[in-house]
């Protein structure tokens, strides 16, 4: 299972939100790059870096960021905030992220986004599916589409997406433990389908201790992101090391 912490940009500097409210915005570093190098530097392969003032404005703002972690550290960064148009995809690729993730512009764009994964390839291409009460949450989590996650999912998995985020927002930052069966019932209901091929599901909201990590492993997901845990020093970059 893949370990991909989680950096967050407002103004340029990393912070972390809870529950998606940008009300909540608290500053841990104004140098997202320094953070970076501190996750490489503990043997960490990868990052989840969120443009949240894209996310707000509908098209990438915080570009410039992307592009000094990517070309100054190794990181392997899969990059989502605002990604709505053919343009954004450009300048986020061309910037350095070996990844996009798309939510919004799937609900509310499925033409442009299938077109992306035609383009780029599946093994570009997240789907982001953010959940609250069954329901994918979009537009930065400020709106709640009708689309009920499960088959979202699988109307995706037939067009051969192969990643998935999904982020369970009444979990995200509270540092209560993660979904794990809302994690276990989309691997039951998508892995192994006549549908398409098996989805790479990656955990996102609520980690809060190392002794999360293996029950996630053992359900089934390829990868788990960590944000307000690392911040919060609830887990260690020394854990996260054993772990890896």
């Amino acid at each position: 299972m893949r370990i991909i912490p989680a950096i967050d940009i407002i103004d340029g500097k990393c912070v972390r939100l809870t529950k998606g409210d940008y009300d909540t915005k608290k500053i841990y570093n104004e140098n997202p790059l320094e953070v970076a190098k501190v996750f490489e530097a503990s043997g960490i392969e990868y990052l989840h870096l969120v443009d949240l003032d894209g996310a707000k404005a509908q098209h990438i703002v915080n570009f410039k960021v992307l592009e000094q972690i990517a070309s100054k550290t190794s990181l392997k960064i899969d990059f989502g905030g605002g990604l709505k148009a053919n343009e954004d995809l450009y300048i986020a690729f061309n910037s350095g992220a070996k990844q996009i993730t798309g939510g919004s512009i799937a609900v509310k764009n499925p033409k442009i986004f299938e077109g992306w994964i035609s383009k780029y390839g599946a093994a570009k291409i997240v789907l982001g599916a953010d959940s609250h009460q069954g329901k994918v949450s979009i537009s930065g989590w400020m709106e709640q589409s009708n689309e009920d996650l499960i088959p979202f999912i699988k109307a995706y998995q037939k067009k051969s997406i192969q990643y998935v985020i999904c982020t369970d927002i009444s979990k995200d930052g509270m540092l209560e433990g993660p979904s794990i069966e809302l994690y276990k019932n989309i691997i039951a209901e998508c892995s192994n389908s006549s549908n398409g091929q098996s989805i790479k599901l990656i955990a996102s909201g609520g980690i809060s201790t190392i002794e999360e990590l293996p029950i996630l492993k053992e359900i089934g997901c390829e990868g788990v992101i960590i944000g307000k845990a690392i911040y919060e020093n609830r887990i260690s970059l020394k854990q996260l090391e054993k772990f890896v």
